[in-house]
């Protein structure tokens, strides 16, 4: 996923969350309060107000590859499957654009589990002049446009060799030169073998093996239908944010990026073809210019403009009195992610590229203390300590510990890769986050215990990932030597893919079309990858992403922190906030408001 929503106050890559970790008893009652959504009295109209201190990664459904980013999608785009606000099942996937779950049964799937066959809705629009049907065309080229070269989706190692041909179409997209007529000839007139349009209704993929959670795989963003109207602007332009089609409940009335996002009724959406968003406001309008603290203290008041969060969480110390008081605006929920974690630059050229050194990257692994960095995200009971790569929500997870908090190892493997005098690091995070900026200073403390210098290289929510990680040209300059980022599953279960590929598959991962910030490419670990995505048994895929995660972590490619619960906080007049780990927050799709609060 993609982006996620960090902690209790940090927003990470990766869209997608969730786990089956159990709730603190009193965090458990508040859950539960906050999640029985219901719809019963529901109430139509009103503006839902929501608050926010950044933006979304991209106003494009094909290459948003963030948490924030798939939360704004939701309310103006549609998926072939999606995760619906139904309490107790928003980690199963459903049809949206989709009539149905594809099986062997019904002829979605075919025998040898190789070939799947989506029937798409009658009646789903685009608010185009006049109003046109979405077709398996749109879904086409949609999936084409993931890996243009301009910006491409952050998790196209997820299905890069998967997907029959697909590999190939990017490798001649990225040869095209970079202008709209290019872009726009490649797309219409080169073939993409494994995602055909028999006709206007349905679409086939064609994968190259069998892979059980492909329709889980099909609720990414990167999936979605695009009209023709796309390819008269570039990816990720100013000018294509500014002129969205929507064929969701909302359409995009106005987008000032950094500032607000406005959305209004799609004339165009008929409810009656649309199973997952009931849409109950009229409007919904985004305040990305608001503190975190200010954005909690105005929900926690029912300020008459405040009903949800945005893109920030409750500060984290403020969580545990929430607990306590068991606030029912509250809700703790499971997000199947590592989030966050700190990266190692290992094409920084500081300190004589001290960090492709494995000595240096291991007495790091060493000096950072684990406990003091959940002590200030709001303590063991909402994050689950996590040393390695897979939440234990994920298939293959297995516990591996390699690195104990340990000063004198860490000072006597710098002297043994030839820093005795120690090292200065730049950190990257995010200054408008609490809980970012507080790891950053337990980092910058720990560090100092065994020579290293630390200093800060703070950023906006908005520019962490487009301008700092997602940059290549940014970690080779040396701009930054370790980054507080963060990453949830793409989906559930059988998703250890969803961590490997986006961010340790050496080369195909490298930023931007992956998510391995870090640069970390090793033949061993690449090979493991490999070989568990397409093991034939789940006992076999298992147990080889056992040994990638031990091979990463024996790699000191990265440090885990924490497996966490999301906190997310509502006004009293917000009803039916249902948690969706995919976008960890409510799904402001589905929530309605008090008649006499409700933003008129």
């Amino acid at each position: 996923m993609a982006l996620s929503l960090v902690t209790v106050g940090l927003l990470a890559l990766s869209a997608c969350g969730g786990s089956s970790s159990n709730n603190p008893s009193a965090a458990g009652q508040v859950t539960q309060n906050a999640r029985n959504g219901t719809t019963q009295g529901a109430q139509q109209g009103g503006t839902l107000n929501m608050l926010g201190a950044g933006d979304v990664d991209y106003m494009d459904p094909n290459i948003s590859y963030y948490s924030v980013g798939y939360l704004a999608l939701r309310l103006w785009s549609r998926q072939l499957f999606t995760y619906p606000a139904e309490p107790g099942q928003t980690e199963t996937a459903v049809p949206d654009l989709a009539t149905v779950m594809p099986t062997t049964t019904n002829g979605g799937i075919s025998a040898d589990g190789k070939t799947y066959t989506i029937h798409l809705v009658q009646g789903a629009k685009w608010n185009t002049s006049p109003a046109r049907q979405v077709t398996a065309a749109d879904v086409v080229r949609g999936v084409k446009r993931t890996c243009n070269p301009q910006q491409p989706f952050g998790g196209i190692p997820d299905f890069a060799g998967l997907i029959e041909g697909y590999q190939t179409f990017c490798d001649g997209f990225a040869k095209v030169p970079t202008n709209v007529s290019a872009f726009r000839s490649y797309i219409e007139k080169t073939d993409l073998p494994g995602v055909a349009a028999p006709n206007p209704q349905t679409v086939v993929f064609h994968l190259t093996h069998p892979a059980t959670y492909f329709v889980d795989m099909l609720t990414l963003t990167a999936f979605s239908p695009a009209p023709v109207e796309q390819l008269a602007y570039l990816p990720a332009s100013a000018e294509q944010a500014q002129h969205t089609i929507s064929d969701g409940p909302y359409e995009v009335k106005s987008y000032n990026p950094t500032k607000s996002i406005q959305f209004v009724r799609n004339p165009a959406w008929d409810a009656a073809t649309d199973p997952v968003r009931h849409a109950y406001v009229d409007q919904v309008n985004i305040d990305e210019s608001v503190s975190q603290d200010s954005i909690q203290q105005q929900l926690q008041t029912n300020t008459p403009s405040a009903d949800m969060g945005f893109d920030m969480a409750p500060p984290p110390s403020q969580v545990p009195g929430l607990l306590a008081k068991k606030d029912p605006g509250l809700d703790l929920g499971p997000t199947s992610s590592s989030n966050p974690y700190v990266v190692f630059n290992m094409v920084s050229p500081n300190n004589g590229s001290a960090l492709q050194n494995l000595q240096v990257r291991q007495a790091l692994e060493y000096a950072l203390n684990r406990d003091d960095m959940i002590r200030v995200l709001g303590g063991p009971s909402l994050n689950q300590s996590l040393t390695h790569v897979l939440p234990s929500s994920i298939d293959g997870s297995t516990s591996i510990d390699l690195y104990q908090h340990d000063d004198t190892k860490a000072t006597d493997l710098l002297k043994q890769a030839g820093y005795p005098n120690g090292l200065t690091l730049k950190v990257l995070y995010r200054n408008q986050s609490q809980g970012s900026s507080k790891v950053f200073q337990v980092i910058q403390q720990d560090l100092s215990k065994v020579g290293i210098k630390v200093t800060g290289v703070p950023s906006p929510d908005a520019d962490f990932y487009t301008r700092y990680l997602q940059v290549p040209t940014v970690a080779k300059r040396g701009v930054w030597d370790l980054a507080i980022a963060g990453w949830g599953a793409d989906w559930y279960g059988d998703a250890a893919l969803s961590f490997f590929a986006p961010l340790f598959s050496g080369a195909p991962s490298f930023p931007p079309v992956g998510s391995n910030f870090g640069f970390y490419d090793d033949p061993q670990t690449n090979k493991l990858i490999e070989q568990a995505s397409t093991a034939k048994t789940s006992a076999e895929s298992t147990a080889l992403w056992a040994k990638a995660d031990e091979r990463v972590m024996t790699q000191a490619v990265f440090f885990p922190i924490t497996n966490p619960q999301q906190a997310s906080y509502h006004a009293s007049q917000v009803h039916n906030a249902v948690y969706v780990p995919a976008f960890q927050n409510f799904d402001p799709a589905n929530v309605w408001l008090s008649p006499d609060a409700n933003g008129n």
